[in-house]
């Protein structure tokens, strides 16, 4: 699963917009309630990271991976461990659950990226799946089933990021950053060779690129970022256990992945958002949740195949060409002399 090579090719959104689309954002927990700002801002913000890696291989890479969930647990299990379990400070869980989870990536990217096309969704599966039983059975570091309770998000003096203001902060920095890091590497010779290899690998490999270090380069930057949010998650919920990166979250990332427009870097977070409104508020209202996200899921794949960010896109490119098609009124033409008006 793929995005198509001529959407794959569009250009982000302009430094103006960013900054104003920023700019909003930042603004958000001064008239928003802390329940959105945290239930929904934050938590968006988070999850949107993880599939910003989704769509980061998908679109300069050519891979839809479904191991990122479980490198986002990697991360989150590595800080409980480590701060929780083992009271170390929270720098040192931070930095050692990047290179842990990035390392974790590397060494999944090494066998998943030997294949293409089903067998690379395949194998990311499985990987996925076997991160999860392994801190499912394991009783000694992961605690198992129950998992690791009692983790908590650092103070920086007075200043606590378990206050709602603090976390959605501190959350929307490091989206920022990880979009600004994606964008960025999508614009330089390493990114520019990853879309040569999406488009044509063999031609690549003949031109002298080593097709399977870049891929697994690619798998692992996307590692960092997913462990990003990792470290974010465990902070968000103040534990972790293997629930965290079962099945149905690694649906949830692709369903956020795909609803936001896998053509489009900014789409992680609008499908975030969507995924986020529609699970806390279907929830309130019925306990067949999942198949209201199923059915809106749905609605978007088949009405909307470029994804809420492909939408918004179109709207925003449609907007002045019909200011511009509409133009100012005709003025009406002079008479020359001694010719009637």
């Amino acid at each position: 699963m793929t995005a198509p090579p001529d959407l794959a090719r569009a250009d982000g959104p302009s430094g103006l917009a960013a900054l104003g689309a920023l700019a909003l954002l930042a603004a958000c927990p001064l008239f928003l309630s802390d329940f959105f700002v945290v239930q929904i801002g934050a938590q968006s913000l988070f999850l949107g990271t993880v599939a910003l890696s989704v769509i980061f291989l998908s679109r300069y890479a050519g891979m839809f991976s479904l191991a990122q969930i479980a490198i986002y647990g990697a991360s989150g299990y590595t800080v409980a461990i480590l701060t929780a379990t083992h009271r170390l400070p929270w720098i040192a869980g931070v930095l050692a659950a990047l290179l842990v989870s990035s390392a974790v990536a590397f060494v999944f990217g090494l066998v998943a990226c030997r294949t293409q096309g089903i067998y690379f969704f395949m194998i990311t599966l499985a990987q996925a799946m076997l991160l999860y039983r392994f801190v499912d059975q394991d009783h000694v570091l992961a605690n198992g089933h129950t998992g690791i309770n009692g983790v908590r998000a650092p103070s920086f003096g007075a200043v606590s990021l378990s206050s709602p203001d603090a976390f959605y902060y501190v959350c929307l920095a490091a989206a920022a950053a990880m979009y600004w890091l994606v964008r960025r590497v999508g614009r330089t010779p390493f990114g520019l060779t990853l879309q040569g290899i999406r488009d044509n690998p063999r031609r690549m490999r003949t031109l002298g690129f080593n097709v399977a270090a870049y891929r697994v380069a690619a798998f692992t930057l996307a590692g960092f970022v997913a462990a990003v949010a990792g470290v974010l998650g465990v902070w968000y919920n103040g534990s972790i256990s293997p629930g965290a990166i079962d099945m149905s979250r690694t649906e949830a990332i692709v369903v956020i992945a795909v609803s936001g427009g896998l053509a489009h870097l900014e789409g992680a977070f609008l499908g975030a958002l969507l995924f986020t409104l529609v699970t806390n508020f279907a929830s309130s209202y019925t306990s067949r949740f999942n198949t209201i996200i199923g059915l809106t899921f749905l609605l978007v794949t088949l009405f909307l195949p470029e994804g809420l960010a492909g939408v918004l896109r179109r709207a925003a490119r449609a907007l002045p060409t019909s200011r511009r098609a509409a133009g100012p009124p005709p003025s009406r033409p002079t008479s020359r002399a001694g010719e009637p008006p």
